[in-house]
């Protein structure tokens, strides 16, 4: 028999066990100090369609070269390129970026406001990085959806959501704030090595008894 979901107990418990693994990409990096929100930007638009050690790779590279706008928008383009070359779409990417850096660097200085309008007025910026830099870097309650908080909160039965997009609206609507930014950081690793796409580990799963395992047919 299923318990009712705990969401506080639920994350409690996902907190200890997603300790032995990395952390997501965003969150390592602002762990080592790239914490400012245009790093945190960067970082997230080199992330997309992207896996988290190449993305850490990529960022740390592209970092050491430049960290600001204005020094982003200076950088050489096949410089910026080479830097984020095993990053998918990195040529895309890399224009992407440095088209965001000249726009800061004319408009806002060395600095990218915490304004998620700003943000999704970019090219490219959809809710998911917006939502991460404003968590991440200016510690305002936002969720980042991605496919593992979509995929992991949708299977618990905790929301109903067809789409990324729709289940932020969901999560919004019933998540206590307390848990917005923390979500993403902890469901990004809970979802790569517990409650995977396929095979889900359920027999290792922490929040088993609260769980519905909805759309799941097989599983380790």
């Amino acid at each position: 028999m299923k318990h009712p979901f705990d969401i506080d107990l639920a994350m409690a418990r996902i907190r200890e066990a997603v300790r032995p693994f990395p952390q997501a990409a965003l969150f390592e990096l602002a762990a080592e100090g790239f914490a400012a929100p245009f790093e945190v930007l960067v970082a997230c638009i080199l992330s997309i369609r992207t896996r988290d050690d190449t993305t850490l790779r990529c960022a740390r590279r592209l970092f050491a070269l430049a960290r600001t706008p204005t020094r982003m928008a200076r950088l050489p383009p096949a410089e910026l390129d080479a830097a984020i070359a095993d990053s998918t779409f990195h040529e895309a990417k890399a224009r992407q970026i440095q088209d965001i850096a000249r726009q800061l660097a004319a408009a806002h200085g060395d600095r990218l406001p915490c304004d998620g309008a700003l943000m999704l007025s970019f090219h490219g910026v959809g809710p998911k990085c917006a939502n991460l830099v404003l968590g991440i870097a200016c510690r305002e309650p936002r969720i980042g959806v991605d496919v593992h908080v979509h995929r992991v909160t949708n299977r618990w039965g905790y929301v109903a959501a067809r789409t990324p997009e729709q289940t932020m609206v969901a999560l919004e609507a019933k998540l206590p704030p307390a848990h917005w930014v923390e979500i993403n950081r902890l469901l990004v690793p809970f979802g790569k090595h517990i409650c995977t796409g396929s095979l889900p580990r359920c027999s290792q799963c922490p929040v088993l008894d609260m769980c519905r395992q909805v759309g799941v047919t097989r599983h380790r």
